[in-house]
């Protein structure tokens, strides 16, 4: 992208969101656009059209999500499916409508099948059922999808999207009801070092594999694919590696120094059995993560800490 170009960030304060904007300013960007949730609400769609016309962004990257682990996926799925379907539908339409010159709208690996082949090429999209624990966040990010996908091909407006496996690293949700799984177990395994608790349970049997992507990975991938004179509708962003949830569990408990034992809490469901995306394409293009899992769980208790102790934690 032209440095000179005005982006705008939806989502600054978020995990992704922030981090794309240090990507931004990184590289030499100096007109990025944000904007709280108490200066615009993302829902309403008079507010995002006025704020659209007023500011004339010549790139919006769509960071924002009301986002959450299977457990608040499943305690609130209404207002899951309808505040991503506001959120994607008003800026997107919004973007068209003022002449934005590029669109990158961040969805998620679980838009793909429950049961979908492994690795998870694009092509998979809507072949068979979703997991119906994240099946309200997952139709949300499939509509967003489509939408710009739709605007490219019936008005040429350079719109697509980004597909991450799951994330981590500074400015995560630590929330133990409602956050992902990575988040709620280094919180979990600091606390009970803490407290010298001689146990931390872990969700499910631990047998289901996940892959991870560290958010600055992310964050660098969404530049170098806006800075694509072609890109494609939607492509998967991933890390490649592949840990069971135990595994992970066990990693996480060495980043942290916790010296207790891991027990399963066989009453908490595992989710979908494996999830793990084909890069092909991503990779055929140029691009693949640089923080390794063992490093950026060491980066992001380190940022845990930080951010305990300035207060900025999200919890």
């Amino acid at each position: 992208m032209d440095p000179s170009w005005k982006v705008f960030v939806s989502g600054h304060r978020g995990m992704v969101g922030s981090a794309i904007v240090r990507k931004l300013e990184s590289l030499g960007h100096e007109e990025i656009e944000t904007a709280t949730r108490d200066e615009l609400d993302l829902t309403d769609q008079t507010s995002v059209l006025r704020f659209y016309e007023m500011e004339r962004p010549d790139a919006v990257i769509i960071a924002a999500a009301k986002v959450g682990g299977i457990g608040a996926n499943s305690t609130y799925p209404a207002e899951f499916l309808y505040e991503n379907l506001m959120i994607a539908a008003n800026q997107i339409h919004a973007a068209f409508k003022f002449g934005v010159k590029r669109l990158l709208f961040l969805g998620s690996s679980c838009i793909y099948p429950k049961l979908a082949p492994q690795p998870m090429p694009e092509s998979c999209l809507l072949t068979s059922e979703l997991e119906p624990t994240n099946q309200p966040y997952a139709i949300a990010k499939i509509a967003g999808l489509k939408l710009c996908q739709y605007y490219r091909k019936q008005f040429g407006a350079i719109f697509h999207s980004l597909m991450p496996t799951n994330l981590y690293g500074p400015g995560d949700n630590y929330d133990l009801e409602n956050s992902h799984v990575l988040p709620a177990l280094i919180r979990k395994f600091h606390e009970a070092k803490e407290n010298n608790d001689p146990e931390v349970a872990m969700w499910g049997t631990g047998a289901p594999l996940r892959e991870f992507l560290h958010v600055d990975d992310l964050a660098d991938a969404s530049l170098f694919l806006m800075g694509l004179e072609n890109p494609p509708d939607w492509i998967n962003v991933g890390s490649g590696d592949e840990v069971s949830i135990k595994t992970l569990a066990l990693m996480v408990k060495e980043a942290v120094g916790y010296q207790g034992e891991i027990v399963q809490d066989a009453d908490k469901p595992d989710g979908t059995p494996r999830k793990l995306l084909d890069l092909s394409v991503l990779n055929q293009l140029g691009w693949t993560r640089e923080i390794d899992l063992s490093t950026g769980l060491k980066l992001t208790y380190r940022s845990y800490l930080e951010e305990k102790e300035s207060g900025a934690l999200r919890s």
